[in-house]
């Protein structure tokens, strides 16, 4: 009995693992940036919360947060080299099979979500409709 218990908690556990691997890829020029971000702030213990709210040209909008709390509801996804992403159930939906990467360029460098679930981006980048 106690077998099948430890079984069943490792089975469920594996079943999240990938379900949160299938929801956010994140490219190594992301995690390479929050690494360094993270090491700036001198606190080990952040994680990046990646949220969805309503607003933006195109009804949503991405907003990026650092964040030592995990929520019972979050997703916790594990990015390499001591990252962690966060994000809330209600964001989850929006951002299923989305990929973070950090872009830089002569003008400008951020974050940016490529979003398979968007049917329609503002001009600026900052905001979609799903």
């Amino acid at each position: 009995m106690i077998v099948t218990t430890a079984q069943n908690v490792i089975a469920k556990y594996v079943t999240l693992q990938r379900k949160m691997m299938e929801l956010l890829t994140v490219e190594q020029s992301a995690t390479d940036k929050l690494k360094e971000l993270i090491a700036e702030e001198d606190n080990p213990n952040l994680k990046l919360r990646i949220f969805v709210q309503g607003g933006g040209c195109s009804g949503f909008q991405y907003g990026f947060t650092f964040d030592e709390d995990t929520a019972d509801d979050d997703y916790s996804i594990d990015a390499g080299d001591g990252v962690g992403i966060l994000i809330d159930h209600m964001s989850a939906e929006y951002l299923k099979g989305a990929t973070i990467k950090f872009t830089k360029d002569l003008m400008s460098q951020s974050f940016a979500i490529v979003n398979p679930n968007a049917t329609a981006t503002c001009g600026c980048g900052s905001s979609f409709n799903a």
